[in-house]
């Protein structure tokens, strides 16, 4: 039994509960919403959306569903076991990608534990039950083979079935391209630089170069066909969604949520400073270029750390082994066998209860969740009485109204951002905020009605315009009805 609870064993377990603790998360995504519905209507017409059929400012508008194998996925979780089952399995999936980062890390694995666990706190922000959490399970697997195909090129075949997947699941397959690009790029430059031998480098950048452009020639086997070779550029390259939405924005260390990513980054500087392992120029590429994106979007922090974090452990590790602390570790006195597997027991079986009761605590706190930062009593409110619309409804809260009032009330706006377009989303802010005649928006979509956060500054404008009553408010939300 003892090898079962080898230090090393535990310490590995440990990581991997605290992992699926900390990445069990409750859903609040926005978007999560619109997904389950989308989903849902792909599972009863066995097709996918080519046209938008959830608003009536967009409607029958071309809509590239860029996500719809994982709304499928995410319905048919949600369907079998509610939210239970989508926080579980996206909490696993999240720490599955996470502790494989880890095991890419050479070296004690105390070490890239350590920074592991960091990287994953430093991703905290993006966590969730969210199509992006399965993107960066394939990024990492892509990451795997990739580092593996140095002495196995032939491994690198197992990419195409993977981008094929990630081409399905979400926009962000162009990511994967971008890794076999860095790859080749590094490859070439340890080639020139004597980093590797010639012959080794030579053929590795043919299986590399061959891998890109099979990746590229599955890109158009998904429901879209080769309309998904431009979509995320398009996003990648929207002024508006950077602008206004969150996440696309770049982290703000004044808030305390991105410090984690602040010292991480400082930390990765730090340590290829100190350590005696030079960097290759494939690592230093993938550092660069795995620093910029997250510097640049909020979203792309797991990227990072995926891609970064295992090349920090060999650097830091470097420099411990250089300090002997290897010696250290092995000359510290080791208690008794049986203390110490006793001891090994009740860390497991403690961390394991704590993990349990952890997420079951997420689970039931799922209704005040939702209560919390969504309109729920509002939207209970308009199921019940109907008032005519159409209504004018806050970005954050347009995917719950698909899902909770899809058949009653197309929404004005919800977060597929792509679909509205940089203009819209320029009108929208001005509406919302009532700046360069904002309020024309109402009248040219004739709206009716409002649903808005009391704190919106169109809120307080209509609560002043004698051509409106509130109808309905609470902390949360407020319906103003335009009289007739």
């Amino acid at each position: 039994m003892s090898h079962w609870f080898h230090t090393r064993r535990v310490f590995f377990l440990l990581v991997a509960l605290g992992l699926f603790a900390l990445a069990s998360r409750e859903v609040s995504d926005p978007d999560l919403w619109w997904h389950l519905r989308t989903g849902q209507l792909v599972a009863q017409n066995h097709q996918v959306f080519r046209a938008d059929q959830y608003s009536f400012t967009r409607a029958g508008a071309p809509w590239v569903n860029h996500e719809w194998l994982a709304d499928l996925l995410m319905f048919e979780i949600y369907q079998a076991a509610n939210w239970g089952g989508l926080i579980v399995f996206f909490g696993a999936v999240t720490a599955a990608a996470f502790l494989l980062t880890m095991l890419r890390g050479d070296g004690l694995p105390y070490v890239a534990g350590a920074l592991t666990v960091w990287g994953a706190i430093a991703s905290v922000p993006v966590m969730g039950v969210r199509p992006q959490m399965l993107s960066l399970l394939l990024c990492v697997l892509l990451l795997f083979l990739l580092e593996a195909s140095q002495e196995h090129p032939r491994r690198l075949w197992w990419t195409i079935p993977i981008l094929w997947l990630w081409v399905n699941l979400h926009a962000s397959y162009v990511l994967g391209l971008a890794l076999l690009v860095l790859f080749l790029l590094g490859t070439g430059l340890d080639g020139l630089s004597g980093r590797m031998p010639a012959a080794p480098a030579g053929s590795r950048l043919r299986h590399l170069s061959a891998a890109l452009l099979l990746g590229l020639a599955v890109v158009p086997f998904n429901p879209y066909g080769t309309r998904m070779y431009a979509y995320p550029w398009e996003t990648l390259f929207s002024p508006a969604m950077q602008r206004y939405i969150h996440e696309w924005a770049s982290p703000n260390f004044h808030d305390r949520h991105y410090w984690p990513l602040l010292l991480l980054v400082l930390i990765s500087y730090l340590v290829v400073w100190v350590s005696p392992r030079r960097l290759r120029g494939g690592e230093l590429l993938l550092l660069a270029a795995g620093t910029g994106i997250a510097l640049n979007a909020v979203r792309h922090i797991p990227i990072y750390v995926v891609m970064t974090t295992p090349l920090l452990s060999r650097q830091l590790q470097a420099w411990l082994d250089q300090h002997g602390a290897q010696r250290w570790l092995r000359s510290s006195p080791s208690p008794p066998a049986r203390l110490k597997l006793l001891v090994n027991i009740a860390i497991v079986l403690g961390v394991t209860l704590f993990a349990a009761v952890r997420v079951r605590h997420v689970i039931t706190q799922q209704p005040k969740t939702e209560a919390r930062a969504f309109p729920q009593a509002a939207v209970s409110f308009l199921k019940a009485r109907q008032p005519d619309g159409p209504m004018l409804n806050h970005y954050d809260w347009g995917g719950y109204l698909i899902w909770r009032l899809y058949s009653i009330y197309p929404v004005y706006v919800d977060g597929r951002a792509d679909l509205y377009g940089d203009a819209f989303l320029h009108d929208l802010a001005s509406t919302y905020y009532v700046r360069n005649h904002g309020e024309q928006a109402l009248q040219h979509w004739n709206i009716q009605l409002v649903l808005l956060p009391p704190d919106a500054p169109l809120v307080t404008a209509l609560r002043a315009n004698s051509s409106w009553s509130e109808i309905y408010s609470d902390s949360q939300a407020v319906v103003l009805q335009k009289k007739r």
